[in-house]
């Protein structure tokens, strides 16, 4: 008996997109002596374990399995840490994130709600019982305590189980302590509320204050016998949650941090490191100005360090702000038209590099990645790299070409690196310059190897990747003898923090299966994505329509030296890119002739503060700005076009990101406007898809629905 091959989408989508199994979540320890990080057993394996490379002998061993933590149990998750992982889009299970002190000797971690530590030398990892269910423990500095979150409540016990306690309790049930709330957490990149002074004596803790905060429901149709959740949502233009922080001692001392609140209200960093005090980043309501301040444990008064300006917004970067060693103020900032590094008053670099993030700060440089600038000699479409840089000048770490991220510590580097002519990520381990290690990977070979060309489409040289089928003969170059054009299918997501032009083999997988299906893929990145200057980041100011411009332009340009079928395209995209989908087949029938728009933000008035705010603005200011990017607004309608064009809507009915109410709204309109469309619920399904039978027949489902539209046998 044969036993029939597992299709690409299944094993996509029981792979999580082939990231089980891959390393991750690297800790090194100031000694240089052991890398820490989480892996799965395999590449369909969930559960990820902690483990510890020893530098010195090379050996890798499990410091904690949570299967023999559990005893075999399954793990039960609160729906405040169901939460947490959704805006992380935390798909694994196990032990998905962790803590250390910092010595790195010991870990903590949640498990099913439980608080367990791990012993890293020894590998011995053990539960303390405390109240639940546990979200986010950290220990102390030093070692001796665990702080954790339970029932909106910070506690603190200690390494050995001993003296649990309250630091903090919430006065009422919209109150928490220690957590970050949801626009911190789904738009800022600030998963956290509460950090460890250095001497271990006390914490920074954010308090939050929900009431203010309209409450939403949440329900699945296709279960009508249990009550809706309910979600405290800050829709673009109404009330956030009041944040507050405070110095909070061990033995009780609490001190409020003091400043202008009313002015800027978005705690977006917390720093506290030995190099200096507190370092806070606040930023106003419109995200034009932001200050830096530093925080005075004792009184709680703050002073300004520094502060920013823009006139179109500001943004915000993995790693900063922090102290040099030294006492320097470490930033990433937009000036003299690029992005730079700033050290103190001075910016290290210039229009050559286009920085991403910080990855680590010490007394002789700081480690950052980058990408190409608008002024770089010889930009390399799609690739990241790992640079040193100092006031003496800047040094590329990473030679081959792909994506690079770093991190270091003591002399010892853990380098990850993606490239276009492999699969996965590699992971080495460096010692001052020299390679010593290589953490393997687990996860599985997809079996599929892109066909892709990295170019640049139109006037404004737009990242560009064009996919063809495998089996597809000759080269693309568009030739007397080149074989028939082939229908094509925009595979974007085209807005802001979503670049999807990059020099990685596995970014490509889903692209190139939808190419094998009979397509040419082509995936653009238009003005509005991260990578190339602030201009081009910011040019999508109150107008998202942009984006839908600059994928036109660079079909048109791609199809002069590509084999594209421009009277058979179609476009999908998910989130953004699924607002992109729609708003093309509505607004440009001329050039698309079916969309698959995938849980679209459909009306950006249903969209969260943070993100919406910052390029549309207010709505009770820009009012016909909004109706203007809107797809269900009159004004937004009457811009649709003839002919009528098929589109599919996919949304999952569990949403609390781009909830349900906007792909239902779009389908009222249409419906409204006699609009042929189809509508597809998935019921119990987040923002994410991570069930393995809904991934697989999504995309089943998408190339049967864009085949039929496209007349395609």
């Amino acid at each position: 008996m044969t036993t029939e091959p597992v299709s690409f989408p299944r094993r996509h989508a029981r792979t999580q997109r082939f990231t089980l199994g891959a390393p991750r979540a690297f800790t090194v320890a100031p000694d240089a002596s052991r890398v820490v990080f989480l892996r799965s057993d395999s590449g369909t394996d969930r559960a990820n374990s902690l483990w510890v490379l020893d530098l010195g002998d090379r050996g890798e061993r499990v410091a904690a399995d949570p299967r023999a933590l559990l005893g075999g149990a399954g793990e039960h998750l609160s729906p405040e840490e169901r939460a947490r992982r959704e805006r992380s889009r935390e798909g694994g299970a196990g032990i998905v994130g962790y803590a250390t002190d910092s010595a790195v000797e010991l870990a903590s971690f949640a498990l099913s709600g439980r608080l367990f530590t791990a012993e890293l030398r020894a590998g011995t990892a053990r539960e303390l019982r405390v109240p639940g269910p546990v979200i986010d423990p950290r220990p102390s500095p030093d070692g001796r305590h665990v702080a954790y979150v339970a029932g909106g409540a910070l506690r603190v016990v200690g390494a050995e189980g001993e003296g649990d306690r309250p630091l903090a309790e919430p006065e009422s049930e919209s109150v928490t302590y220690g957590l970050a709330e949801f626009v911190a957490a789904e738009e800022m990149d600030r998963s956290r509320g509460f950090w460890w002074a250095p001497e271990s004596d006390r914490l920074l803790v954010a308090r939050v204050d929900d009431t203010p905060v309209r409450r939403w429901w949440i329900s699945d149709p296709a279960q009508p016998d249990r009550e809706p959740a309910h979600v405290r949502y800050p829709a673009a233009g109404t009330a956030n949650a009041d944040v507050r922080l405070f110095v909070i001692g061990l033995d009780g001392t609490r001190t409020e941090v003091v400043w202008d609140r009313d002015r800027y209200p978005y705690l977006a960093r917390v720093h506290w490191s030995e190099a200096g005090a507190p370092l806070l980043l606040v930023q106003a309501r419109d995200q034009r100005s932001q200050l830096y301040l530093a925080v005075d444990p004792a009184s709680g008064s703050t002073r300004m360090v520094h502060a920013d300006e823009d006139p179109t917004w500001l943004d915000l970067f993995p790693g900063v702000p922090c102290w040099t060693p030294s006492g320097q103020l470490v930033r990433i900032a937009d000036e003299g038209g690029a992005r730079v590094l700033a050290v103190g008053e001075r910016p290290l670099t210039g229009p050559q590099l286009h920085i991403r993030a910080v990855l680590d700060v010490s007394d002789g440089d700081v480690l950052v990645s980058a990408s190409a600038g608008e002024e770089a000699a010889d930009p390399e479409t799609g690739e990241v790299h790992v640079y040193r840089v100092n006031e003496l000048g800047m040094e590329r770490v990473t030679k081959e070409a792909g994506v690079h991220s770093a991190v270091r510590a003591a002399g010892v580097t853990v380098l990850v690196s993606a490239a276009l002519d492999r699969p996965g990520a590699r992971v080495r381990v460096f010692r001052d310059g020299e390679q010593t290690a290589l953490i393997a990977s687990r996860a599985e070979d997809p079996g599929l190897s892109p066909r892709v060309t990295l170019t640049q489409g139109g006037a404004r040289r737009i990242p560009c990747a064009v996919l063809m089928p495998t089996d597809y003969p000759g080269d693309t170059s568009t030739s007397a003898s080149a074989p028939t054009p082939l229908p094509v299918l925009l595979d974007p997501y085209g807005g802001p923090h979503g670049p999807r032009v990059v020099a990685a083999h596995n970014a490509y997988l889903t692209s190139q299966w939808f190419a094998d299906q009979g397509f040419a893929v082509v995936v653009a990145d238009g003005r509005g994505t991260p990578g190339r200057s602030p201009a081009w980041e910011k040019a999508v100011h109150h107008d998202f329509t942009l984006t839908l411009d600059d994928q036109i332009e660079a079909l048109h340009d791609l199809a002069k030296t590509h084999p594209l079928d421009l009277n058979r395209v179609a476009i999908r995209g998910w989130s953004y890119g699924g607002y992109l989908a729609a708003l093309a087949v509505l607004r440009r029938p001329d050039v698309f002739h079916a969309g698959v728009a995938g849980a679209p933000v459909t009306d950006w008035r249903l969209y969260d503060t943070h993100y919406t705010e910052r390029y549309l603005g207010d709505p009770a200011a820009e009012a016909e700005t909004y109706a203007r990017n809107s797809l269900v607004t009159d004004e937004g309608l009457s811009a649709a076009a003839e002919p009528h064009r098929p589109l599919m809507i996919v949304h999952g009915l569990a949403d609390d990101n781009v909830v349900v109410a906007h792909a239902l709204r779009l389908s009222s309109a249409l419906l409204a406007a006699g609009r042929p469309h189809e509508v597809l619920p998935l019921s119990g399904v987040t923002h994410m898809t991570p069930q393995e039978q809904v991934a697989e027949n999504l995309l089943l489902l998408q190339v049967d629905f864009l085949k039929r539209s496209l007349g395609m046998a």
